[in-house]
C-alpha cells in the first residue's frame, strides 16, 4: 500500500488498522495538520485529495484527515499545508492569509489554508461583480468552503479578506495543471494489523460477497460517523469494510421516474448534480454540518447509521424516498418510512448494504426543511421538520411531512398529513396543523432541547411554513 503525498510516494506500511490519516501523517513528520478536536468539526487537520471531477479530470477537495483511515488513502493523491508553498516561495493562499494578517497563533491556520485552496482551485470559480450576499467575495470565493474552519484567535475578518482578495491561479501552477489529468483509480485493499482488518473491495459483487461471509463486519463510507466512534469513543472491530470508492454506488441518475442517487456518493456531489433540481434538498444540504463533511459525507450513511437526528431522512421521508437494499441474495426496495424500526436500528440485514437512495417523480410543489439547531451552520439539529405539499385551487391535495430529533427514528407527521389533507391552505388550517404537529412523535429532554421546547418548536414550523407560502397576514393576527 502507498500514497502519494506533495508529490511524493510514501508507502502505508506498519499502520495500525484503525489508525487515522492525521496521525499517519504527523508521524511522517508532516505536522502542519493539527488534531483540533477528533470529529471533523474544527478543521484543523484538513488537507486535499485528488478526486474525480466527473469529466475525466480531477479536482482538489479538502478533507477532515482526522476522520479518514489511513489505509484508505491507498492509491490516492493528497497534499497538505506543506506541499502548497514552492521553493520559489509561499503558495497565493499562503501569502494572502500572512499579508492580511489572517494568522494569529497559527494553530488552525494550515487547516484553513487547504481549504481555502480547494476553493481557490474550484474549476467554476468566477469573478462576479455584484455578489448574492456577504458570504461571497467579487473573486468568487465561496466562504463556506471555510464553514468547517475554526479560528479559535476570532480571526476571522482578516480570513475573509485573505479569501475575497485572491484572484485566480497562474498557468505555470502545478496544482492547477494537475486538474487536467485523471484522479487516482481506487485501489482494492485488503489490509490487517494488530487491531482489525481493513479491506477495500474491488468492486460491489466482492464487498457482498464479503458480507456474506462476514456478516458483522462494519461498513464505512465517507467515515464521518465512524471515524468519531474510533476517535472519541475508542471502538475498535475486527474488519472494516470500505465502499466509498465502489463504482457501482458512486452513480447519479435522474429520469422522468425518479432521481436515483448511489449510496457512496457524497453530499456534495449530490448538491452540485442536483443543483437545485430536487428543491426540498436543495435547502437541506447547505445546512447539513460543513463543506469539509459535505465532502466525505455520503446519503447511504446517513440514511444508514438509523440516526434519530440525521439531516437528510426527514427531507427523504417528505420526498416518498425508498431504500435499495442489495446482498448476495439479491436486491430489494423498501419505502424509507418503513425502513426505521428503532433507536439506530433498522431492517437492513447485516450481509445487505444500501446501494442507493430513490426520490420518485413528481415532486412536491411546495417544499420547506427547518432545521433548529443552536448555530446556523455545522451543528446537530434539535428538531428538524421537511414539509412537502402540492395545493391545488387553494386546496391541499397531497401532504409529507418528515420529522427528525422527536422519536427514536426519524418519522412521519400521519396525523398532520391526514389533517392537512381536502383542507384549504389558510391561517386556520394552518393554526390545526400547528396544534396537530405539536402532539406528533415522542420528543425526549436532552442537552439539546427539552420536550417542551421540540414540541413547540414542530408548531411554529408549520406556522412558519404557511407564512413562507402565503402573501396573507400573520397567522397569530
Amino acid at each position: 500500500m502507498d500514497v502519494t503525498v506533495n508529490g511524493q510516494n510514501r508507502p502505508l506500511s506498519g499502520i495500525r488498522a484503525h489508525e487515522n490519516a492525521l496521525d499517519w501523517l504527523r508521524a511522517n513528520r508532516l505536522t502542519g495538520s493539527k488534531e483540533g478536536c477528533a470529529e471533523g468539526e474544527c478543521g484543523a487537520c484538513a488537507v486535499m485529495v485528488a478526486n474525480p471531477d466527473g469529466n475525466g479530470g480531477s479536482t482538489w477537495t479538502s478533507v477532515n484527515s482526522c476522520l479518514i483511515p489511513a489505509a484508505a488513502l491507498d492509491g490516492q493523491e493528497v497534499v497538505t499545508s506543506e506541499g502548497l508553498a514552492s521553493a520559489d516561495g509561499l503558495h497565493p493562499v499562503q501569502a494572502g492569509l500572512a499579508e492580511a494578517g489572517g494568522s494569529q497563533c497559527g494553530y488552525c491556520t494550515p487547516g484553513f489554508a487547504c481549504s481555502m485552496a480547494a476553493e481557490y482551485y474550484r474549476a467554476d470559480r468566477a469573478p462576479c461583480e455584484h455578489p448574492a450576499d456577504a458570504e461571497h467575495g467579487e473573486n468568487g470565493f465561496d466562504l463556506h468552503a471555510l464553514s468547517g474552519n475554526l479560528c479559535r484567535c476570532t480571526g476571522y475578518r482578516p480570513i475573509r479578506d485573505a479569501a475575497y482578495n485572491l484572484g485566480a491561479p497562474t498557468t505555470d501552477d502545478t496544482l492547477a495543471a494537475r486538474r487536467d489529468s485523471a484522479a487516482p483509480e481506487p485501489a482494492a485493499t485488503d489490509y490487517s494489523a494488530d487491531d482489525g482488518r481493513f479491506v477495500r473491495p474491488a468492486g460491489l459483487a466482492d464487498a457482498l460477497a464479503l458480507l456474506a461471509q462476514e456478516p458483522r463486519a462494519v461498513v464505512v463510507a465517507g467515515s464521518t460517523d465512524w471515524g468519531v466512534d474510533v476517535n472519541i469513543k475508542g471502538t475498535r472491530v475486527p474488519l472494516m469494510v470500505a465502499i466509498d470508492r465502489l463504482p457501482e454506488l458512486r452513480t447519479l441518475t435522474m429520469d422522468d421516474d425518479a432521481v436515483t442517487i448511489g449510496a457512496s456518493v457524497t453530499l456534495s456531489e449530490i448538491e452540485r448534480f442536483l443543483a437545485g433540481r430536487v428543491p426540498l434538498l436543495g435547502q437541506v444540504l447547505p445546512q447539513f454540518a460543513s463543506r469539509l463533511i459535505r465532502n466525505r459525507a455520503t446519503i447511504g450513511g446517513n440514511v444508514g447509521t438509523g440516526s434519530p437526528i440525521g439531516d437528510t431522512p426527514p427531507a427523504l421521508l417528505a420526498l416518498d424516498a425508498s431504500v435499495v437494499l442489495a446482498s448476495a441474495r439479491g436486491e430489494r426496495e423498501v419505502a424509507l418510512a418503513e425502513y426505521f424500526t428503532g433507536y439506530r436500528q433498522t431492517v437492513r440485514a447485516d450481509d445487505e448494504l444500501i446501494r442507493a437512495i430513490r426520490i420518485p417523480f413528481p415532486l412536491a410543489t411546495t417544499t420547506a426543511f427547518h432545521k433548529i439547531a443552536k448555530r446556523r451552520f455545522d451543528d446537530i439539529s434539535s428538531v428538524a421538520i421537511a414539509f412537502a405539499v402540492d395545493i391545488d385551487g387553494g386546496i391541499i391535495t397531497r401532504a409529507r411531512v418528515g420529522l427528525g430529533g422527536v422519536a427514536a427514528t426519524p418519522i412521519r407527521g400521519l396525523d398532520t398529513e391526514a389533517l392537512l389533507v381536502g383542507k384549504p391552505w389558510t391561517a386556520e388550517t394552518a393554526r390545526d396543523a400547528a396544534a396537530s404537529l405539536a402532539r406528533e412523535g415522542t420528543p425526549m429532554s436532552d442537552h439539546r432541547a427539552s420536550s417542551e421546547y421540540r414540541s413547540i418548536m414542530l408548531s411554529q414550523a408549520v406556522l412558519k411554513f404557511f407564512a413562507e407560502t402565503t402573501e396573507r397576514e400573520e397567522v397569530g393576527a
